[in-house]
């Protein structure tokens, strides 16, 4: 018999450096588990369906479970020689039980088992993956509770534009996450079919039963189609999307957590275990954790071109650079979830300095839109109310005074409209607690909003 599993073909020993250049085993380690799953469901198919005898299933099942103990081990020596992960798994269990173990590859090829492998992998990671977005999510809303009192200026184009709660803030994010929740949910469920049984391309001959090994291994159903079975990554590519996604949201909080944590803004301070220093500078605290996600986001998005790259000129059914598919796939999930499980206890952990958040909201005119939603109140069209306050605001710049600061005699310099009522409006608390609607800042708002949240 050839060295090689698949050597009778050839009459020439493979090159040593294209051994090396082609093989897969180097990263694909990971995949042990799953691939021994997929093999002990699809020799106690092959028993149940008189494919091969009972006593060889069960022969062949406890050779697989032999060599699940040692990879768990990490006793189990892997050569690149076998190429990939399937190769170095049947050919140790015909090393441990002989011939038979030659018949486990019956009626199935490496294409349909790397993407059952593949499958079993990756929906694991995303269970795990879940657990950590829940857990983030817990913390913005821990945020949100604890400081529901906190009033910071929202911004647009970076510029202080309206006051907000702190709590509203932190809501914000936790809707993103949210939503990164239902688009990896909808993922899971949509890749949950099993193509395990399409063959190299074609299907077999051999009387299998697909559906009996989907339920075996935990998939919703089989795929309808050979040729897509064996050549399909859109869950990859999807699943890496859905990384950039995420990834981009965390590079959004990292960005604002790093501004916070600034001595110019001085909102927030995280805590030492997620900040380093300087070597040549010891009064430095650098928020290193939110620098490097806001970072390693590039890396997921360039992961997420190189699947598409990959997959983009690619005739049915499978070609050999799918293998390139599971570097960039692995890189991502091992991005995401250090990136998921580090922020979620950077957020439960942080302080934050509300005087200080106070302080800002009140300067750069934060509740002048009050001042025109009184005009408009008064009777005023807001075109014109714009204007009123646009005005008001240039006078406050050049005398060097806050909206509230100034006299009713000051403001009814602008329109005669405004009456002493006006100052009900323009503290912070009036202008974040008017905003009652749902999705809205005031305190009722948020309120109801954590509410609806813990009742969810």
């Amino acid at each position: 018999m050839s060295s090689k599993l698949w050597g009778g073909r050839f009459t020439q020993p493979t090159d040593k450096f294209v051994e090396e250049f082609t093989a897969s085993i180097g990263f694909e380690q990971r995949l042990g588990r799953y691939d021994i799953q997929g093999s002990k469901a699809h020799a106690e198919m092959l028993g149940r369906q008189e494919i091969i005898t009972t006593a060889e299933a069960e022969q062949i099942i406890s050779g697989l479970d032999d060599i699940l103990n040692d990879i768990e081990a990490d006793k189990l020596e892997f050569s690149v020689a076998l190429e990939d992960i399937h190769m170095n798994v049947e050919a140790r269990l015909i090393e441990r039980i002989g011939a038979v173990g030659g018949k486990l590859h019956t009626g199935r090829s490496r294409n349909d088992q790397v993407a059952v492998d593949i499958r079993l992998y990756l929906r694991d990671e995303i269970d795990t993956i879940l657990s950590y977005l829940k857990k983030l999510e817990s913390s913005l809303i821990q945020q949100a509770e604890i400081h529901l009192d906190v009033i910071m200026p929202g911004y647009t184009h970076l510029q202080t534009a309206q006051p907000v709660l702190y709590s509203h803030h932190m809501l914000a994010y936790r809707e993103m996450i949210a939503r990164d929740c239902s688009r990896l949910r909808d993922l899971r469920v949509r890749f949950n079919q099993m193509p395990l049984g399409a063959g190299a391309l074609a299907g077999t001959p051999f009387p299998i039963d697909r559906e009996w090994v989907a339920e075996q291994l935990g998939f919703d159903s089989v795929t309808r189609n050979s040729l897509d079975s064996v050549s399909d990554r859109d869950f990859a590519i999807e699943f890496c999307s859905f990384a950039g996604i995420l990834m981009m949201h965390l590079s959004r909080l990292s960005e604002e957590l790093i501004l916070w944590s600034s001595a110019d803004f001085d909102f927030i301070e995280l805590s030492d275990s997620f900040c380093t220093g300087s070597s040549i500078m010891p009064q430095k605290k650098n928020p290193d954790v939110p620098e490097l996600v806001r970072g390693k986001t590039g890396r997921v998005y360039g992961n997420l071109i190189s699947l598409l790259t990959l997959m983009k000129s690619l005739p049915l059914a499978y070609n050999k650079d799918m293998q390139e598919d599971k570097e960039p796939l692995f890189d991502t999930i091992d991005t995401v979830k250090g990136s998921l499980k580090i922020f979620a206890d950077m957020i439960a952990e942080m302080k934050v300095k509300g005087d200080n958040m106070r302080v800002a909201a009140a300067r750069g005119f934060s509740t002048a839109t009050d001042v025109a939603d009184y005009c408009v109140r008064k009777g005023l069209p807001f075109r014109q109310a714009h204007e009123v306050v646009g005005k008001t605001v240039r006078y406050c710049v050049e005398n060097g005074k806050e909206i509230p600061e100034l006299s009713l005699a000051e403001f009814q310099i602008f329109s005669d409209l405004i009456e002493a009522d006006i100052y009900d409006y323009v503290t912070l608390e009036a202008s974040v607690n008017a905003r009652k609607a749902t999705g809205g800042t005031s305190r009722e708002a948020v309120k109801r909003e954590l509410n609806r949240l813990k009742s969810s």
